[in-house]
């Protein structure tokens, strides 16, 4: 069968090769991935920046954003059902990973699908433990590729809840920094939640900003309108949603919150240099109007089963412009395309 393979120590070694077919053994169930979402994670590890094989192998299978159909009956599942997974394994030695919750795995010893020393779902069989499945409901189809990074937002978003539930609060209003997969399905969520949004990005193409206003969030762009100025305009923000990938813009986002604020950062910005804040916002404002800065990365099963409920609803009530985010879908052979691509979503296509 045919995989999306790479060798993360060799730059642009990426290519499909003709792999083994899984061993589906009885503890397991055996999938047919029918699209693979493609992210900034992906792009990396070809680029061999990121990354790390499976113990004693030359390559790893690509792909953690997995939606898949059910090959055969068993553990629950009936064959021809949909299904998404959860991309990170335990470390075996941690009490939260011990708890069921590796996204707080305490080590950093955990495994992840088709990222850090596990194969990924981008081949056309592969099989996986019934405890790591989460069904997608069939009226979502082929939208459940979308559950990985909504399962992102949605820690997250359970995070800024528990964070700002330290304290009486009544968040009304959110900013969401950038509008890629993570910007922008953490703009439909938090729509969904009720809240005034509005997403920012430094220059926002006509086709973002239709589907950031479709849901009735606010598309900004920062070139026109600094984010201190909308800030003062609209009295601060009680979220700040950063998903745009730039360390200053996330030290920045703490002068962005009023009083009892929380600012979420959700992007990854590897590039060497220094950030700076004003010390008052620090120093003063910060402690003085209660202001909370945090990160958070991967998810646990509890958000996986919040993406595919919220995804489910979200397309009840937007249905176009929730299909508009997956703009691209292509053959596996086709992966470049998907890598270059840069609108919300591209996919790879195997069934």
């Amino acid at each position: 069968m045919q995989a999306l393979v790479t060798d993360p120590r060799t730059p642009h070694s990426t290519h499909v090769a003709d792999v083994p077919e899984p061993d589906a053994g009885e503890d397991s169930v055996l999938l047919r991935a029918l699209e693979v979402g493609v992210c900034g994670t992906d792009r990396e590890i070809s680029e061999g920046i990121f990354g790390v094989l499976p113990d004693g192998e030359e390559r790893l299978v690509l792909g953690h954003e997995l939606l898949g159909v059910v090959e055969r009956d068993g553990h629950g599942f009936a064959r021809g059902d949909l299904v998404t997974a959860t991309v990170r394994r335990s470390c075996g030695h941690c009490a939260a990973c011990a708890e069921g919750a590796p996204d707080a795995c305490d080590t950093g010893d955990y495994l992840e699908r088709g990222i850090t020393r596990l194969d990924g779902f981008a081949a056309e069989l592969v099989t996986e433990a019934p405890e790591n499945l989460v069904a997608v409901p069939p009226s979502l189809g082929r939208l459940g590729v979308l559950a990985e990074p909504t399962s992102i937002c949605e820690r997250g978003l359970r995070h800024i809840r528990a964070i700002g539930g330290r304290q009486p609060w009544s968040p009304r209003r959110a900013l969401v920094l950038g509008a890629g997969a993570i910007g922008m399905i953490g703009t439909y969520l938090l729509r969904l939640d009720g809240f005034e949004v509005w997403t920012a990005r430094r220059s926002l193409h006509s086709e973002r900003a239709e589907l950031v206003e479709a849901c009735g969030a606010r598309a900004l762009a920062t070139g026109d309108m600094p984010l201190e100025e909308l800030a003062a305009d609209v009295g601060g923000f009680d979220v700040v949603f950063e998903a745009a990938g730039s360390a200053q813009l996330m030290l920045d986002s703490l002068a962005l919150l009023r009083r009892n604020g929380v600012a979420c950062l959700l992007g990854i910005d590897g590039r060497p240099g220094r950030v700076s804040i004003d010390g008052s916002v620090l120093a003063v404002d910060a402690i003085l109007q209660n202001r909370a800065l945090f990160g958070s990365v991967n998810a646990n099963r509890v958000d996986w089963r919040a993406a595919v409920e919220d995804l489910d609803a979200a397309r009840a009530r937007w249905p176009d412009a929730l299909e508009a985010f997956v703009g691209l879908r292509v053959p596996l052979d086709a992966f470049a395309d998907a890598f270059e691509y840069h609108g919300v979503k591209a996919t790879l296509q195997l069934g």
